[in-house]
């Protein structure tokens, strides 16, 4: 058997081996911080490899890599918490919880770090500096990157940049997309009550209708982003939740709703808060009525430092061909809280294609999120060849 043979093998050893870590995670989905199952299998990869970790705001995992001598330290992150939704895919690695599922593909970003953790094991000889492997709980709940920070993740390390990959299902598997500035959205939720004298159905007068009020305050937010904001720039406003009265005669007391603001820019996200709270406030006061808005912050905005975000590009296009790379134009209004780690280091969050390309992909979050798994083998080759070039400092201009 030749070199070239041989190194095919290893390679389809490894392939083969993501895989089963793959559908392991897949089988066992848990949520928010309560990830003990997780971190025993990932802990346990860990272990074989030889590398030294330890846990991090409770479930979350930290392990530092050494190479061959004193350097730069980059940081890989990967998220570990599935979502609460029921699994519709009858394969023997379904989620063995109900009601239990890795709908956003965290299992595959797991299991891709943990591929780049066996590779850059094998090469730590080939390089300078550390590894500093993140496996991050609560990424889809309250948010495990803070929590991890607050905890002392970088105190040790002080990283010099970080990665991570996110499944793009819209994207074929074997392409890698890189956004070169602004990525997802900031986010805050916004609770509201609007409360008033309540009446008999008959008697209106006698009251203050707060269900009416409480339309009028959701019909004036929906018209703050289209009256207040450029249409050039992302911005979204949306009420998902309304309550009011128990009775069709009974002009209730008191009516909450609560929604969510996205917006790309921080100046942006004052404004329209401050304008949420007023209007909240301002439409009941005016017939009597008041009117409360509590906000609770949710994570920064995430943005892609250029110069990182064209080392990947250049990165994925010697593991894949400059024909399966793109520059992605548009910002996602969904969030991640990595931007947590970017706040604190350049860095870049790039897309990772997990389509059949047949154009039957099912989006995140369904019960039908089904990622074609030879993108494990993608995303552990570019998380290793963006890791190397990062500390060999070969991007820099």
């Amino acid at each position: 058997m030749n070199g070239v043979e041989k190194e095919n093998d290893r390679i389809n050893v490894l392939y083969e081996e993501l895989v089963a870590v793959r559908r392991r995670l897949h089988a066992c989905p848990e949520l928010d911080f309560d990830l003990k199952e997780t971190a025993g299998i990932v802990g346990g990869q860990l272990d074989s490899l030889g590398i030294p970790w330890r846990f991090v705001a409770g479930t979350g995992i930290a392990a530092l890599l050494e190479g061959k001598e004193p350097g730069r330290t980059v940081l890989l992150r990967a998220d570990m918490d599935a979502l609460p939704v029921e699994e519709e895919w009858e394969v023997p690695w379904r989620s063995r919880y109900p009601g239990r599922m890795h709908a956003c593909g965290h299992d595959v970003h797991t299991a891709c770090l943990l591929g780049a953790a066996r590779r850059l094991t094998e090469r730590r000889a080939d390089f300078a500096g550390r590894v500093l492997f993140v496996f991050q709980p609560a990424e889809e709940t309250s948010g495990g990157a803070l929590p991890m920070i607050l905890d002392g993740l970088l105190e040790r390390t002080s990283p010099d940049g970080a990665f991570a990959l996110h499944c793009d299902p819209s994207r074929s598997a074997g392409t890698v997309g890189v956004h070169l500035g602004a990525v997802r959205a900031a986010s805050d939720m916004f609770d509201c009550v609007v409360r008033g004298r309540g009446t008999h159905g008959a008697e209106p007068h006698n009251g203050d209708d707060v269900i009416a009020l409480a339309c009028r305050v959701v019909g004036a937010l929906h018209e703050l982003v289209g009256r207040t904001v450029s249409p050039a720039e992302p911005a979204v406003l949306s009420v998902g939740s309304f309550h009011g009265g128990s009775a069709r005669n009974v002009l209730p007391e008191r009516v909450v709703f609560s929604g969510i603001l996205r917006t790309m820019k921080q100046e942006t996200r004052i404004a329209l808060k401050a304008r949420i709270r007023r209007t909240v406030m301002n439409i009941p006061d005016v017939l009597g009525a008041v009117g409360e808005v509590t906000f609770t912050e949710g994570y920064p905005v995430l943005v892609n430092d250029p110069e990182l975000a064209d080392l990947v590009l250049r990165s994925a296009a010697e593991v894949l061909g400059e024909e399966n790379v793109s520059v992605l134009m548009d910002p996602s209004m969904g969030v991640d809280d990595f931007s947590y780690f970017l706040q604190r280091m350049p860095g870049c969050y790039f897309m990772l294609g997990t389509g059949s390309g047949k154009g039957e992909d099912a989006p995140l979050h369904s019960p039908r999120f089904n990622p074609d798994e030879r993108c494990l083998a993608v995303g552990t080759d570019v998380l290793v060849r963006t890791a190397l070039t990062f500390l060999a400092g070969d991007y820099q201009k």
